[in-house]
């Protein structure tokens, strides 16, 4: 009989004897490997980290203990084993299932929700101080990644355990990889801990307590091997880097060995002070296909689970915007030795793989370090460098204060390209790009773009290099529209939109990829409706171009505005400012996100329609909004809606 459809909680796998666990870890990757072959998903860091939740919940009891992951990619495992396995598992990431990630909604067994590295030591800092003054007894666990180290989030909560908490479980989950291979210097330094097993300090009282639980004899002759090897060189190296942070340092530890694992876990359960073991872990381990290419199974699409390929998309399919990206920022810096490429651990899913692969002189990964990647820019910017910065939006929103003062302030001349601007239907809430035109807007000096297509895309690459200061540039995630690439691309005129369709009654102002909802929203409401409806490719969300806006504010009994954006201080807010500074009352329709985290799902179809987005629900706003213009203009109530002259 299967183990794991027995596990409805983590008193279960408490019950399991300890032959049972390698059963267990094996039926939980079948199961990964599975449904990710069916939904895409983070199946090599959930693969690495079997053994490791396992001992987790055999040693711990959440929701009491408490289990903090960095990420929470890797949190499958974890999710399997507190009674979610079932239905909504095997519809992970899709509508109607669960989360890809962790969140506090989904279960009491997630105590903290996370979407971006670097986030669980600070919190489960937080979690311990509070509970030293509370007086409780619960454990505080914090899983991070080697990556993670990276990221300067992690170095201020190890700056602060010591003076903040006096018990604290941090693991450290050593794979060696983030996305990609991890960069800098803590990577060498991790390495040096395994290499040199010196650092696997046994104290006393560690040789004490491994003497009293069973096979702790194994772990104690290890560490007096390492000791007697290692007596010389011991005396220059008294303690690691976690040590001086105030953290005992324990490792390395096999993460795929149960055995180890429980007896190291049950010693840091019982330690009186912060402590960190530090956990060596394969990346897609059970698998063949993840682990011979990693940073393609680090996050996938569907694939063919006995060969490990991606399911074949429909032929034809026009090429995804990060590889239309990637190529250009190419051929721009073999043309111009300025032009340089950065990205924050994301070479393959900002498309600036193609960089590193063939100008890599001209490309930086700064390891997942958004900060720093705007500073490091805006320092390059100072020295006639023309940095490219390559973010996703969502990600973008961590380094906010450095572009404003480092880069924005300083009127520096930095480029930023933000892929999966928009939605991300299976990641959800932590993914999606949906709020950068809002905290854009208001930073001066800013140039924000959005193209209609991949066209246009490479068109406002060429605008933002020759742009002298700050430009951003918004595209979604995906594959473009097909349109066929000029052969040399064409700087656009800042500010300026383009008319696509021009109207007496409506005129929609579209920005991005809604320009194309737009154009088909126009010709379905002429044809059915007999109005005049007009499109304008916005193409900046700012500068608006106010010229041809007021234009239209003049002559057009509507204005409406579409765009893949929150509606407060979004696209349609500027046009609304922009005409209530003209002094002009022309009635405008907004259609964008509303103002709540939007949920993860199957498709981005699914998801507009649940949130007011889908065409018949755009055009019904925009209708509906009309229809009741023409009968105010219409009645000779006092105080009716006057339209613009000649309406």
């Amino acid at each position: 009989m299967e183990l794991l459809p027995r596990i409805k909680g983590p008193d279960d796998v408490k019950a399991l004897t300890p032959d049972q666990l390698s059963v267990l870890a094996e039926e939980i990757r079948q199961e990964i490997i599975q449904v990710t072959s069916d939904n895409g998903g983070h199946i090599g860091p959930n693969l690495g980290v079997v053994e490791l939740t396992i001992a987790l919940h055999r040693h711990f009891s959440t929701p009491k203990d408490r289990f903090v992951f960095d990420v929470a990619h890797q949190g499958y495992v974890h999710k399997l084993l507190t009674g979610r396995y079932g239905d909504k598992f095997k519809k992970i990431r899709s509508s109607g299932g669960l989360s890809g990630f962790l969140t506090r909604e989904e279960s009491e067994h997630d105590c903290y929700g996370a979407g971006h590295a670097g986030t669980a030591l600070s919190a489960a800092l937080g979690m311990a101080t509070a509970r030293d003054l509370r007086g409780s007894d619960e454990h505080v666990i914090a899983l991070i990644g080697d990556a993670a180290l990276t990221c300067g989030i992690t170095m201020e909560a190890l700056n602060n355990i010591k003076t903040s908490t006096k018990k604290l479980i941090v693991i450290l989950n050593d794979n060696k990889w983030s996305i990609a291979p991890n960069v800098g210097a803590i990577p060498s330094y991790l390495n040096e801990l395994i290499t040199n097993p010196v650092y696997n300090r046994l104290h006393n009282d560690l040789e004490s307590f491994l003497e009293s639980v069973p096979g702790g004899n194994r772990l104690r002759k290890i560490g007096k091997k390492v000791k007697a090897e290692t007596k010389d060189f011991f005396s220059d190296q008294e303690s690691s880097l976690f040590e001086k942070y105030g953290l005992r340092y324990i490792g390395p530890i096999d993460g795929h060995d149960q055995e180890l694992l429980n007896q190291y876990m049950e010693f840091a359960k019982e330690c009186e002070e912060p402590v960190m073991l530090h956990v060596l872990t394969t990346k897609g381990k059970g698998f063949e296909a993840a682990l011979n290419n990693p940073e393609k199974f680090h996050g996938t699409s569907p694939f063919c689970p006995s060969t490990g390929q991606s399911k074949p998309s429909k032929p034809g399919k026009p090429p995804v915007y990060q590889d239309v990206f990637g190529r250009a920022l190419v051929d721009f810096a073999k043309k111009d030795k300025r032009v340089v490429g950065i990205t924050g651990a994301m070479p393959s899913g900002t498309g600036m793989k193609f960089l590193r692969d063939e100008l890599p002189g001209q490309y930086f990964d700064v390891g997942i370090a958004e900060e720093h990647a705007v500073l490091f820019a805006a320092g390059l910017a100072t020295s006639d460098v023309k940095p490219v910065v390559a973010i996703y939006s969502t990600f973008l929103q961590r380094a906010y204060d450095c572009i404003i003062h480092d880069v924005a302030l300083q009127d520096l001349d930095v480029m930023f390209c933000m892929d999966r601007a928009g939605l991300s239907p299976n990641d959800g809430p932590t993914h999606h790009g949906l709020f950068d035109v809002s905290y854009l807007r208001c930073v001066p000096r800013a140039i924000i773009m959005a193209p209609k297509d991949e066209d246009e895309l490479v068109d406002m690459m060429k605008t933002g290099i020759d742009h002298k200061g700050a430009t951003f540039i918004r595209y979604p995630r995906g594959n473009g529209v097909g349109v066929k690439m000029k052969e040399e691309p064409e700087a656009v005129e800042i500010g300026k939109a383009e008319l696509l369709r021009d109207g007496d009654d409506i005129m929609i102002w579209a920005l991005g990829p809604m320009v194309h909802d737009a154009l088909k929203l126009a010709s379905k409401i002429s044809a059915e409706q007999g109005l005049q409806v007009g499109v304008v490719n916005a193409r900046f969300a700012k500068p608006i171009d106010t010229e041809l806006l007021l234009a239209h504010a003049n002559k057009c009994r509507m204005i409406a505005t579409i765009e893949e954006n929150v509606l407060m201080g979004g696209f349609g807010s500027g046009v609304l400012e922009e005409l209530q500074e003209a002094g002009l009352e022309t009635p405008v329709v907004r259609i964008g996100w509303p103002d709540k985290f939007v949920g993860h799902g199957s498709t981005l179809e699914e998801l507009r329609a649940e949130n007011g987005m889908s065409p018949q629900q755009m055009e019904a706003d925009i209708l509906e909004r009309f229809n009741s213009l023409s009968e105010e203009a219409t009645s000779t109530n006092h105080g009716a809606i006057q339209f613009p002259s000649g309406k």
